[in-house]
């Protein structure tokens, strides 16, 4: 499955989560057996090449999910993750929330 994560650089699971308006590129992360198997990095989401993208993790639960929610992703929030690297963890723990109506 595929996670799309904005952050601030694309230096790998070191990578800042960050809010969509100060991103700087798009992490995209394949998750496979509990851990990110590949992280990719494009400033176009749409350039990675592949067909469906699984979720999406966004800064907080102000950001503007609407887009993805209508491209049929789901829409997850960190908590107090800042990395790639925490997000995942947290992903393969369930301790990312959802963003609701």
């Amino acid at each position: 499955m595929f996670i799309l994560i904005p952050v601030d650089s694309d230096n790998g699971l070191d990578s800042k989560i960050t809010t969509l308006i100060d991103m700087k590129t798009w992490a995209l992360v394949e998750f496979e057996d509990g851990k990110a198997k590949t992280v990719q990095f494009s400033e176009d989401r749409t350039a990675f090449g592949i067909e469906w993208v699984d979720f999406v993790v966004l800064d907080n639960k102000f950001e503007n999910y609407m887009d993805f929610m209508g491209e049929g992703m789901m829409c997850l929030v960190k908590r107090e993750e800042e990395t790639v690297e925490e997000v995942v963890s947290a992903f393969a723990f369930k301790e990312l929330d959802e963003i609701g109506f």
